[in-house]
């Protein structure tokens, strides 16, 4: 129906009046929060290290920060970390049909017409004190057996790799949820002000070097302001696009470009008091920080030659493991909150025994000195080390079996992972598995369950750590129960 003119104009006035009283709201709380970010309207004072929400830590933390080293493509726990030396008795037989119980294969075995038990052709040897079990591949982490905790009952929902990276990385399977880098920099907020507080880079295993792809969705910050992204840095050229300045500019100039920017987009917050422009203001002046940060970041000539023979071979090498492995400790060190390297390679349908000593290769030794490197600087004891995939692999040979030959496909029941340092009981095995390697017998692990763990050792109490998303108190672990392995924490 038609307005008649008297009702326009009351109408007209009641919306400029909601309009102008929203905005002015949203205005003064993106500016508050603005003022937080940056200290200073010119941006040329010296930026406070970001806070994070009030009230947090909810208690003592045990750890500071977080190194998780992502191994992508899904590991071989029989091969490497729980080994079933009965099953020789077993070779090319079909997995018994007690052992599968009915549980879904994928695609690439499912038409198997016989699913042949491959049991590991890799010595295993008991190590430490607490005599924990690894793999002949991999001498040198297996050197901190008595520091690490391994959880051997690891069990996901998904069972291919894009939805089980995603469910690591954000609780959920389904793309578009934030990171668990994410929700730590919203909880806790940063430690340096020239560096993120969540950073991220990237190496590629030589077992398998054309891998499953990781995209950048997967350290995204889903619906929490985008300051909370993880950075990552790059394998090749600038560590960060546009590090360097275009020929001409100097800082000076830069700086001084900067502020008039930063006053064109306070005026335009001041007008909309869209979050997202304060986000943008913050991200140039971190961006201007870090082009004096990351250079320094990534000079390693002062390195002494024993830390740098320590990580082997590749270490100078950009984009390697090592060199990541290496670059975690100095983001540590300078009080970047969470620090994730993935290694791909590790998605050994066929080929697995060379596969997995190349990966093993690459990864043992930087592993081992990023360790010991942490515990020479007083940095092991609140540097919480996460060492895992996003499933584990079949104990029955995908294709054909051979004396010194087989592949293994994905397997999301029943898999290992490890954390040493930040509060975590060195020395122990949680979980078992049954004489197959096929199914937990003993104290199941969720993912849910290793996340709220994490958080727990960080001094957040996962159910508390929320973000109001489409009316619901959305949070990192969501709303199944969820439980901290007290199991494994010092």
């Amino acid at each position: 129906m038609p307005l008649f003119p008297a009702q326009q104009l009351l109408w007209l006035q009641d919306r400029l009046n909601r309009r102008t009283f929203l905005s002015g709201s949203a205005a003064s709380l993106g500016l508050a929060a603005l003022s937080s970010l940056i200290g200073s309207a010119s941006g040329a004072e010296k930026a406070k290290p970001a806070l994070g929400l009030p009230g947090l830590p909810h208690h003592k933390p045990k750890a500071k920060r977080v190194i998780y080293l992502f191994q992508s493509g899904a590991p071989s726990q029989m091969d490497l970390f729980d080994p079933k030396p009965g099953l020789e008795k077993f070779r090319g037989q079909d997995l018994p049909a007690s052992i599968r119980m009915g549980q879904r294969l994928t695609g690439m075995t499912a038409g198997q017409g016989k699913h042949p038990v491959a049991p590991s052709i890799f010595k295993f040897a008991k190590h430490g004190q607490s005599g924990q079990p690894f793999c002949e591949l991999l001498p040198q982490t297996a050197k901190w057996a008595d520091k690490i905790a391994f959880v051997k009952s690891m069990q996901t929902n998904a069972i291919n790799h894009d939805p089980a990276i995603t469910f690591f990385q954000t609780g959920q399977e389904i793309a578009g949820r934030p990171s668990i880098g994410s929700w730590l920099s919203y909880g806790l907020g940063s430690e340096n002000q020239d560096l993120p507080a969540y950073v991220v880079m990237t190496s590629q295993g030589s077992g398998r070097p054309a891998d499953q792809p990781l995209y950048d969705r997967l350290w995204g910050s889903g619906f929490i302001p985008t300051k909370h992204q993880g950075v990552k840095l790059r394998n090749q050229g600038d560590p960060v696009l546009y590090l360097s300045d275009p020929p001409g500019i100097d800082r000076g100039m830069r700086r001084e470009m900067l502020d008039e920017l930063g006053e064109l987009n306070k005026l335009k917050l001041g007008k909309t008091g869209d979050p997202e422009i304060a986000t943008r203001i913050s991200q140039y002046e971190m961006a201007f920080r870090m082009q004096a940060s990351v250079p320094e970041l990534t000079d390693l000539s002062k390195e002494p030659a024993k830390t740098l023979e320590a990580y082997g071979p590749d270490v100078k090498r950009p984009g390697s493991y090592a060199y990541n492995c290496l670059l975690a400790r100095r983001l540590s060190e300078r009080g970047v909150r969470f620090v994730q390297l993935f290694h791909m390679g590790w998605d050994h349908h066929g080929g697995l025994p060379a596969a997995l000593r190349g990966q093993c290769r690459d990864t043992d030794r930087p592993t081992a000195a990023l360790l010991t490197d942490l515990e020479a600087r007083g940095l092991l004891d609140d540097t919480l080390i996460v060492w895992g995939g996003e499933f584990g692999r079949t104990v029955y040979s995908q294709g054909a079996l051979s004396a010194t030959d087989y592949g293994r496909d994905h397997h999301p029941k029943c898999f290992s992972v490890w954390l040493a340092g930040g509060g975590i009981k060195g020395g122990v095995s949680h979980g078992e598995t049954d004489d197959y390697g096929y199914n937990v017998t003993r104290d199941p692990v969720q993912v849910r369950d290793l996340h709220a763990t994490v958080l727990h050792l960080l001094g957040i109490e996962h159910e508390k750590l929320t973000y109001k998303f489409q009316g619901l108190d959305a949070k990192l672990t969501g709303v199944e129960a969820s439980r901290v392995l007290k199991e494994i924490i010092a």
